[in-house]
């Protein structure tokens, strides 16, 4: 990620120089893109370190959680430096009335389009190869990390084709609305990007549970125990990447001695953990079918913190 974030300076000082050169709106919007693409990654560098730090006493479920903060900043960072910057050039453009100019420096500033529309192709090549080691869609994209950077990447190549677009169609026209309409189009894009991972990033800080069908398995793995009578409650949690805190309510068929519940608890905690490994965190509250008391322990706010294993 460290010669990716060289390659966006890069490419971002090129396209600033080209663009105040030429006065291009259309190059000036992707300097800003590509900027923003820079920051981003600074932010994702500080992801990945920072969420591998293991649980201690302030944390106890971990550090997971700070993926999701870094790529919430990283929408954040899209939106304000890539796509309000794109809006302005756009806007700018039009007001300027599309009076004549000198485009003698468009050829150079095509030039370093093309040359960063080849160096961010490569670079989506290199993040969709890296989601098919992962599993494909479904599983890499999980990763906040790597489906942010997939998103830069593939919104970079699209803007980069954009730009081209609208110079080329400004040059031979003598237009400037077509570039004005290309840095409108960048920043649409952008945004749209933004609002979507800020969106996923938000559902899993503020604690989204896993998938249905994760759940549902969950469950029938529960109700399968021949010692639980029903499942009363199943809750989870993603607390990182690969990580899920699991709180189950049970009611277990009447007659078992103490010794019984915490011996089926340890078992039913383990059967959870082996068939779903991502389950860090298995909170179980066990209780005797018809039990009042039991069953008023665990719908008192004061209890929520106490909860833990049989």
């Amino acid at each position: 990620m460290l010669v990716a974030l060289a390659a966006n300076l890069v490419i971002a000082a090129a396209k600033a120089v080209g663009g105040l050169a030429a006065s291009s709106p259309a190059l000036l919007s992707e300097a800003a893109h590509s900027v923003a693409d820079s920051l981003n990654e600074v932010f994702l560098l500080a992801a990945l370190r920072r969420s591998r730090r293991p649980a201690d006493r302030r944390h106890p479920f971990g550090y997971g959680k700070e993926r999701f903060f870094w790529s919430l900043l990283a929408a954040v960072g899209i939106f304000v430096m890539g796509g309000c910057f794109s809006f302005y050039q756009g806007i700018e453009a039009l007001r300027s009335g599309g009076e004549d100019k000198d485009l003698s420096g468009y050829v150079a500033g095509l030039v370093v389009l093309g040359v960063a529309l080849l160096a961010e192709g490569g670079s989506l090549l290199r993040a969709l190869y890296q989601v098919r080691r992962q599993g494909g869609l479904a599983s890499g994209l999980r990763d906040p990390a790597l489906r942010t950077v997939v998103a830069e990447d593939g919104t970079a190549v699209v803007g980069v084709t954009l730009a081209v677009a609208g110079m080329a169609l400004h040059m031979i026209t003598g237009r400037v609305v077509w570039e004005a309409a290309a840095s409108l189009a960048i920043g649409a894009l952008l945004v749209y990007v933004a609002y979507r991972l800020g969106r996923e990033a938000r559902d899993q800080l503020i604690g989204e549970a896993v998938a249905p069908e994760t759940s549902g398995r969950i469950r029938e793995l529960l109700r399968a125990q021949p010692e639980i009578d029903s499942v009363e409650a199943l809750l989870t949690m993603k607390t990182g990447m690969d990580t899920v805190l699991v709180a189950a309510r049970v009611d277990l068929i009447p007659g078992l001695d103490s010794e019984r519940v915490e011996e089926v608890a340890v078992r039913i905690k383990r059967s959870i953990s082996h068939t779903f490994p991502e389950a860090e965190q298995i909170f179980l509250d066990v209780t005797e079918r018809g039990s009042p008391e039991a069953r008023e322990a665990w719908e008192s706010p004061a209890a929520t913190g106490e909860r833990g294993g049989a």
